[in-house]
């Protein structure tokens, strides 16, 4: 499940208050989902940056630590590696320096605090050395991987990590809200008065959304990729871009795939609403259609409504194989939003 940012923050906060924090993260996301941020706002939570006598340069009230920057928090007990070689590739001695600083004596209270920009650049040997440090990792020290694709990171890394996916920022529960009131009015009608019909018309709808982010996704990474085009090609080896190619490649078919994931999981969620509301609770994901989820937990049973919901949790499950797409869509829609199911 991807969470916000302040969501894997309080997160990270509790299991640190309760002196459960684990030794690794790794914090992946799309680009500007906050992943830089949230580390930001993680070590200045173990290591606190010291406000003076509580006002800034100007002599007004500091605002929280989610406004530091990662670059700021580096120093003696704060690591950042990042990619800088002509490859833009991680660095073994890079590697080595940050274990070198996890043996640090550090005083009272103070972690030994590792971040790993854009960790997906960690190939084998960075990537084994790094992975001794995970192995056996020394008192006191904690561990940040950032990446936006997990994926390509060695599978002994990312199984020592606790792993938090973050949603892309300025999403309302993944939704953007125009985005989420016009789904939500077909998802409505088509709950409200279930047919072959309407179960294909929200199935449209559900695809143009799809397509719309798909398009922002590829459109972002191309972005990407010329900048990185034009900062890096005097400087980086003949066959690096040919090789950020097929990694922007992979990076958005990743994307995709969870957008699609996500996509699904909120359509769970409002059905999930109608569950809640027949069992009499008022705690719901989407307040703002509580009427539209109430008028199909009074027109269903919970069975007929829970059958809903299997449905489309098969349907994600069912995505993640060779099935074809559209004709997973178009099979599962029509079982969850067709025809009323008997009770």
């Amino acid at each position: 499940m991807a969470l916000t940012e302040d969501m894997a923050f309080n997160l990270i906060e509790g299991a640190h208050a309760r002196s459960r924090l684990a030794h690794a993260f790794l914090i992946s996301g799309a680009a500007g989902s906050g992943k830089r941020d949230l580390a930001a706002r993680v070590v200045a939570l173990v290591n606190p940056v010291e406000t003076g006598e509580g006002s800034d340069l100007f002599g007004e009230s500091p605002e929280s630590s989610s406004s530091v920057d990662l670059d700021d928090l580096e120093g003696e007990f704060v690591r950042v590696v990042r990619p800088r070689s002509r490859s833009r590739r991680i660095l073994i001695d890079d590697i080595r320096a940050l274990e070198r600083s996890m043996h640090l004596a550090a005083p009272s209270g103070i972690w030994k605090i590792g971040v790993v920009v854009d960790a997906d650049r960690m190939f084998d040997e960075p990537a084994n050395a790094f992975l001794k440090t995970l192995e056996e990792p020394p008192p006191g020290c904690l561990l940040l991987l950032l990446t936006s694709n997990a994926d390509i990171l060695l599978p002994t890394i990312r199984s020592r990590c606790v792993e938090i996916v973050l949603q892309s920022r300025g999403e309302n529960g993944f939704l953007e809200e125009e985005e989420s009131a016009a789904f939500a009015s077909i998802l409505a009608h088509s709950s409200a008065k279930p047919s072959a019909h309407s179960a294909l018309l929200l199935k449209s709808a559900f695809e143009s959304l799809l397509n719309k982010r798909k398009d922002g996704i590829n459109a972002a990474n191309k972005e990407a990729l010329k900048l990185e085009s034009e900062t890096y090609k005097q400087a980086t080896e003949g066959d690096w871009l040919d090789e950020r190619e097929k990694y922007y490649e992979a990076l958005g078919a990743s994307e995709y795939l969870a957008v699609r994931s996500a996509l699904v999981d909120w359509l769970i969620s409002w059905l999930g609403d109608a569950v809640r509301q027949k069992a009499g609770s008022k705690a719901l994901s989407f307040s703002e259609y509580g009427g539209d989820t109430m008028k199909l937990a009074e027109s269903q049973d919970m069975a007929g409504l829970l059958s809903r919901i299997e449905t489309l949790q098969e349907l994600r499950d069912l995505l993640n194989t060779n099935v074809p797409e559209n004709l997973a869509l178009e099979v599962s829609f029509l079982k969850a939003f067709g025809a009323p199911v008997a009770g």
